[in-house]
């Protein structure tokens, strides 16, 4: 959704990072180490896939730089009007309006008080807690360091791939389900992905969905805060909708049809394309966390159930 233009942005809680020297992991066994430790234990395996369908239009991704690190981008993204034209400033509102949100919503919800995440908007590549990290893997959380980390060229290097529509709510989605995989830690739900890492009905497939239920419990309410210095614009049925394209690429069963012709159920790790819109449609219409609990759930296909 579209930021209010008068919104003031506050990158105290994002860093701009350069890249970390040290092991490059954007292929071979390097990545999939990464891609191991990171999919089968925090619930992150295929995110970069995910990402890789949301890169939007009308956007400038050269207008912040990397190399002029935190002191450019508190210059660069000052307001709502450059969080809707820079996909980097994007990120920073995005942040702000979850950090708001969740810090009221959680200890209302769940008696436990929210802790803020970092956002890294790196280059290229970083050092993380879960290890090194490029942008091949895509944005993640990781839960070591309680960091969300976006590759700030990922949504433009990756915006024609797998035919996704795109966009800045569809940017914002990818970020907030990362937020959502934060709120997950805090409440001690994110193991449940080492516990199961994979099949239709594992944990990791229920920690995704439960992420993409709690974005959604976000974009329901986002727009509600009339106090803080970022507001958002209610979503319109386009915005809405290209959340809704998002999600339904990246399905476990879409990906494996894609990429292999034959999907394996056994293998699941984030939930088909229907689930993945289900779970985020039932924290959208409800606004209510309680509404996302795919640890109980009878129907992964049917979050009423």
């Amino acid at each position: 959704m579209a930021f209010k233009e008068n919104s003031r942005l506050d990158t105290s809680q994002v860093r701009r990072s350069s890249g970390g020297k040290g092991i490059a992991v954007g292929g071979g066994i390097g990545g999939a180490v990464l891609m191991l430790i990171v999919g089968v234990f925090f619930g992150q395996d295929g995110i970069d896939t995910l990402n890789q369908v949301t890169g939007g239009t009308g956007y400038s991704y050269d207008n912040v730089q990397s190399e002029d690190g935190n002191k450019q981008l508190e210059q660069d993204c000052q307001d709502g009007a450059d969080a809707n034209s820079n996909a980097t400033c994007n990120m920073v509102g995005t942040a702000n309006s979850l950090n708001a949100f969740w810090a009221d919503y959680l200890p209302q919800a769940t008696g436990v008080e929210y802790e803020m995440p970092m956002l890294d908007l790196f280059s290229g590549q970083t050092s993380t807690g879960c290890g090194h990290a490029t942008s091949a893997v895509g944005p993640f959380y990781c839960p070591a360091d309680q960091v969300a980390y976006v590759d700030t060229t990922f949504f433009n290097d990756m915006k024609t791939q797998l035919g996704a529509e795109g966009g800045q709510s569809a940017e914002q989605y990818v970020l907030a389900h990362e937020f959502g995989h934060h709120i997950q830690n805090q409440l001690g739900d994110l193991e449940y992905s080492q516990r199961d890492p994979q099949g239709k009905n594992s944990g990791a497939v229920r920690v995704e969905l439960q992420a993409d239920c709690y974005a959604g419990v976000w974009a329901n309410k986002a727009d509600d805060d009339s106090q803080s210095a970022v507001q958002l614009k209610p979503f319109t049925e386009d915005e809405v909708h290209r959340i809704v394209n998002a999600t339904e690429v990246i399905g476990d069963d879409h990906i494996q049809m894609t990429s292999r012709g034959t999907t394996d159920s056994s293998t699941y790790t984030h939930g088909t394309s229907a689930q993945r819109t289900a779970w985020f449609m039932s924290g959208y219409n409800s606004g209510d966390i309680n509404k996302c609990n795919t640890f109980e759930s009878r129907d992964l296909n049917n979050p009423a159930a």
